[in-house]
Parts: C-alpha cells; sequence; structure tokens
C-alpha cells in the first residue's frame, strides 16, 4: 500500500462527519474543532481528489458526486478501526472499561453510586466520560453509553437502565406560590406556571417538546437559559426558578426535600438506556452490567 495515496486522517474524518451529520457546525462539535477546520479539511480533501465532494445546501451541507459513496465507505471503515480498538482494549485483562453519558446524569446518578462498584471490585477499572455531545459508539473507543431517549438507536445494542420521566422541580418554598392542587392540564394551571421564573439548559432541547406535550406552552415563561444543566440544578436548588429534568437526575434532591415536584403527566416511554454494539460482552463488561442492572 502506498500511504501517499490516502488523504490526512483528519481530513476524512471531518468530511465523514460533516456528511453524516449534513452539517459543518455538528460535525464541528463532535470533534472539538472549529466550524472553519472542518472547511478546511473538506476543501483539502476535494483538493487532493480533484472534485468536488460536497455543496452547500439551507443552512446545512450535502454531500454531491461521489462524496455520497466515500461517507459511506469512510463510515464503514472507521466503525470497523474503532471494532478493532475495543477488541484489542478488551482483550487486556486489566484494561478499564470506558464508559461514556451525559454530565448531568454522571454527577446527580452515576458518581453516588459508582463507589459500591469499586468496593466490590477493586481490580477492575471504570473510565467515565461525562460530555453533553452525541457520541457514536460505532465510531468511538467507548464500550458503552448511557443515553437518555426511547431506546431507537439504529446498529446498537439497547437496555432499559431506569426511569426517564420528567419533572417540573423547584424548592419547597418557590413551589409553595403555586395554588394549592394545581393541575397542569387546566387552563388555571397553566396560567399559574406562566407567572413564575423557569430555568433551562441551552443543550436540553426536550424541555420545550416536553412542556408543549404537557400542554404548557414555552414561549408563554419567563425562561433563563444557562449554558449547561449543572448551572441549572445550583440555580434551582437556590430557588432562582422551575426546571424541568429527568426524574433520575434530580430523585436524590426530591428524597432529601431540598426539592419538591409540580404533578404532571408520565411519559412513561422514556429512559436512560445502556447502550453498547452488537456483540457478546467481555466477562469483565458483564460483570460491570450486572451491577448496572442492581443498582438501578
Amino acid at each position: 500500500m502506498d500511504w501517499r495515496d490516502i488523504p490526512s486522517l483528519s481530513a476524512l474524518r471531518a468530511f465523514e462527519a460533516a456528511a453524516r451529520h449534513g452539517s459543518y457546525s455538528a460535525a464541528a462539535r463532535e470533534l472539538n474543532v472549529t466550524h472553519a477546520a472542518i472547511a478546511q479539511h473538506v476543501r483539502a480533501l476535494e483538493a487532493h481528489l480533484g472534485q468536488s465532494l460536497m455543496l452547500r445546501e439551507g443552512r446545512g451541507v450535502a454531500t454531491v458526486g461521489a462524496g455520497a459513496q466515500l461517507a459511506r465507505d469512510l463510515g464503514t471503515g472507521f466503525a470497523e478501526i474503532a471494532a478493532g480498538v475495543r477488541a484489542a482494549r478488551g482483550a487486556r485483562a486489566d484494561g478499564p472499561i470506558s464508559l461514556t453519558t451525559t454530565q448531568s446524569f454522571a454527577e446527580n446518578w452515576l458518581m453516588p453510586r459508582i463507589a459500591s462498584f469499586w468496593s466490590a471490585h477493586p481490580g477492575l477499572a471504570v473510565s467515565i466520560s461525562a460530555e453533553n455531545t452525541v457520541v457514536d459508539l460505532r465510531r468511538s473507543v467507548h464500550h458503552l453509553a448511557i443515553r437518555y431517549g426511547r431506546g431507537n438507536w439504529p446498529g446498537l445494542e439497547a437496555e432499559l437502565l431506569t426511569d426517564g420521566r420528567n419533572a417540573i422541580v423547584g424548592t419547597p418554598a418557590l413551589i409553595g406560590r403555586l395554588p394549592k392542587g394545581l393541575d397542569i392540564a387546566t387552563e388555571a394551571g397553566r396560567r399559574a406556571l406562566a407567572t413564575m421564573p423557569w430555568l433551562s439548559d441551552t443543550n436540553f432541547g426536550e424541555f420545550f417538546a416536553w412542556l408543549r406535550a404537557q400542554g404548557v406552552e414555552p414561549d408563554a415563561l419567563n425562561v433563563s437559559e444557562l449554558a449547561s444543566n449543572n448551572m441549572v440544578l445550583a440555580a434551582c436548588r437556590a430557588g432562582a426558578g422551575l426546571s424541568v429534568q429527568p426524574f433520575a437526575v434530580v430523585e436524590a434532591d426530591l428524597a432529601a426535600g431540598r426539592l419538591a415536584e409540580v404533578p404532571t403527566v408520565p411519559d412513561r416511554d422514556l429512559g436512560y438506556f445502556i447502550l453498547r454494539p452488537p456483540g457478546p460482552p467481555s466477562d469483565r463488561l458483564r460483570l460491570f452490567l450486572r451491577w448496572l442492572r442492581s443498582v438501578a
């Protein structure tokens, strides 16, 4: 093989991510680089191959010519590379299990429980990556992900870990300002909620969709958007506003009385799911999965 025939790996990764997302910005977030860097890599790849591969389409981008086939081939190739790395890592008796999940779930659900696993299995290392960017397990070296949704992740094995219902929460003092017996399904209940301050994570788009499903129009609310859900939780615990949170994230706060809940209609399809690539798990991974199920 003449490696001079293969373009820069960075350029190939940038092009594949942009083609998969249909967006330079989304590709930049996934690869932790700038929008300009993705565009530069794509231009360099086009120059290397002597043809256009991608064009702007509305606010996004789309592949043209040989670009579509190249993107599919690269996706397959990167998935195989990631699988090979996972297999090599899994072959090490002392290699860590690598898990990715969101910052809020890691801090509020996983970390308070992980000590019991480390105490029971001190020789089994677990590497936890807390990040809000969505990681494609087929292209990453992580063994597991824990993600919020409805269980429909194509190409991955998904297993429900814990209840994913949402809750409207605030300090008991703040919720005490609402009418007793408030019914979110009534116009009076929705008007009462509209008089309250609200907090939202700028990355939590489900906040608005879920409220609309409850009959509450987010545009009618006074919402302060913060950069992360950890900031939202800190402000919510301090009484700065109401917030929509996954129940698993605020379960300890509700049990301790730091937060209280507004009655809502549960959506039982939502949950936190364990995701992993297809195939039998290693003995070490099977042990960790058994522990996750036990603490959930």
